[in-house]
């Protein structure tokens, strides 16, 4: 005559479990610094935002920050650089684009632009050239009040870095 017997847990079925759970949390222990390695370094972190006082930047000046290793460049364009800007019809330019999409909308009067040459990576120099921009001493490159290329081999505008103005007078980059 057959009976169901039902399962009970033995010694051996216990013995399976913690060997498992052993091995998980050995491998687990194994794994975590190759993960943890992969994270960025402190000093990274520190670098990956720059906050910038503009309290100081007197108007038509141009300050230099650093972020990420790169020099940022902070022009507080006076009222006429900003028309000047403007006032370029965009078909005249090397890389097209207009000067409202590289400022922020109601700050106007201040251009933050990635201080290297799309040339070869030359730092421009301020308020020299032909457009009151910056001009790459190393190949001729020009660039506008906009940080728009207007002469020379440079292929593309001095890059708009990811920038907030966190109160009027300061911003964050990065």
């Amino acid at each position: 005559m057959a009976h169901a017997e039902t399962p009970q847990t033995t010694r051996r079925d216990f013995l399976y479990i913690a060997t498992g759970a052993v091995g998980a949390v050995g491998v687990a222990g194994m794994v975590w610094p190759f993960v943890a390695q992969l994270q960025p370094d402190a000093s990274v972190l520190a670098l990956s935002t720059t906050e910038v006082d503009l309290a100081p930047i007197a108007e038509g000046q141009i300050v230099t920050a650093q972020w990420r290793g790169k020099p940022i460049f902070i022009f507080n364009r006076a009222p006429k650089d900003v028309e000047a800007a403007r006032a370029v019809p965009l078909k005249d330019l090397i890389d097209p684009q207009s000067d409202q999409d590289r400022v922020k909308a109601g700050h106007d009067n201040w251009l933050v632009v990635i201080g290297i040459c799309t040339h070869l990576g030359c730092v421009p120099i301020g308020h020299q050239g032909n457009y009151d921009g910056w001009f790459c001493p190393c190949h001729g490159s020009q660039y506008d009040s906009s940080g728009r290329v207007r002469v020379g081999p440079a292929p593309l505008n001095l890059p708009v870095p990811p920038y907030t103005f966190t109160s009027d007078t300061k911003i964050t980059i990065g």
